[in-house]
């Protein structure tokens, strides 16, 4: 237990994916109640003082467009969140923006929060290169293609008519997206897009929140063949906390069946393509299921987890961040 504690606080600790913006903003999400995000709370499962009990080094905050602003409105939602994670930034002097692995790094050094911007849905670029240009100037980092439903980039996973894989838009979309640098995520994408995009992709790819599907069903998890492929481009996948993709019976979600999807994608991938991404306020638990963790502040028991698994001190720091970390580097910069 003193190892763990120890190398939990050690390790740069970097989390994937979560969309705890849309419960900070004024508005709620999924009939959560607006929350202080600089207070603890009993609600929610992300803010300031839980990031700091669980030892996070950097979180990925997703500006998720929700359906009723798409497609019209879809870019002015976006702005108005990343406007929303700007002024959150700007209030604290222990947060900051990371736009590049050295930021990560530096928060590290000075123990910090940094905030990696994403947007979840490519809807938000509506269309236009320019506006995804905008969005890269803003600090954004990484993009999810779409998210469920079909849009002028791609299929996502809830399109079941189609089997397209990338639009002639979705393609000039990655090469733009590499050749800015940022990180393109497939985790919604249908699995024919996905197989469109690994063709066409010459940079690491994400999946930024997805598990395996050989171990849980989800739709929105990984085949084996996905992970090999996005394990040979280099790219990381980030394991998802939500109960339905875990597992396929809600009452054998736990701690130890996650880390069964890192070991998996250990096993077809490799070590260093598997990390975190847990989709923290982004799903609502069912009541009186198990959960893998409440909250955040309950990450230090995976590093526990996965020590008592045999993995390897350098194993365990590469899955809490230092994969991200390393593709962040080879990609954003």
């Amino acid at each position: 237990m003193e190892d763990a504690e120890r190398l939990h606080k050690e390790a740069i600790i970097i989390d994937g994916h979560c969309d705890t913006i849309l419960t900070v903003t004024g508005r709620g999400f999924m009939g959560q109640r607006p929350r202080d995000f600089f207070a603890r709370g009993d609600t929610g499962m992300i803010d300031l003082p839980r990031l700091k009990e669980g030892g996070v080094t950097c979180q990925v905050m997703a500006a998720y467009i929700e359906d009723h602003y798409k497609p019209a409105r879809s870019a002015r939602r976006a702005l108005e969140l990343l406007d929303a994670l700007h002024a959150l930034v700007e209030s604290s002097e222990e947060l900051m923006l990371a736009t590049r692995a050295a930021d990560i790094e530096a928060a590290k050094a000075a123990d910090k929060v940094a905030f990696l911007l994403s947007i979840e849905g490519g809807e938000a670029v509506e269309g236009s290169l320019a506006l995804l240009r905008g969005f890269y100037k803003l600090g954004v980092r990484a993009m999810g293609l779409t998210w469920n439903q079909r849009n002028d980039i791609a299929d996502g996973v809830g399109e079941r008519s189609g089997g397209s894989g990338l639009t002639d838009f979705g393609v000039s979309v990655v090469k733009e997206m590499e050749r800015l640098g940022m990180l393109v995520d497939v985790s919604h994408l249908s699995d024919a897009s996905f197989w469109s995009l690994d063709k066409v992709a010459e940079r690491p790819y994400i999946a930024s929140h997805s598990n395996a599907r050989a171990l849980a069903s989800h739709r929105r998890n990984l085949t084996d063949q996905q992970i090999e492929a996005l394990a040979k481009k280099g790219g990381v996948i980030g394991v998802v906390f939500a109960p339905g993709f875990v597992d396929d019976n809600p009452d054998n979600v736990s701690l130890a069946r996650l880390c069964d999807h890192i070991d998996h994608i250990k096993s077809i991938g490799g070590i260093d393509c598997v990390a975190l991404g847990s989709d923290f306020d982004g799903y609502t638990p069912v009541p009186g299921k198990p959960v893998v963790m409440k909250d955040v502040s309950e990450l230090p028991a995976l590093t526990a987890e996965l020590l008592s698994r045999g993995y390897t001190e350098e194993e365990v720091k590469k899955v809490l961040g230092g994969n991200w970390l390393r593709v962040y580097r080879e990609v954003i910069g």
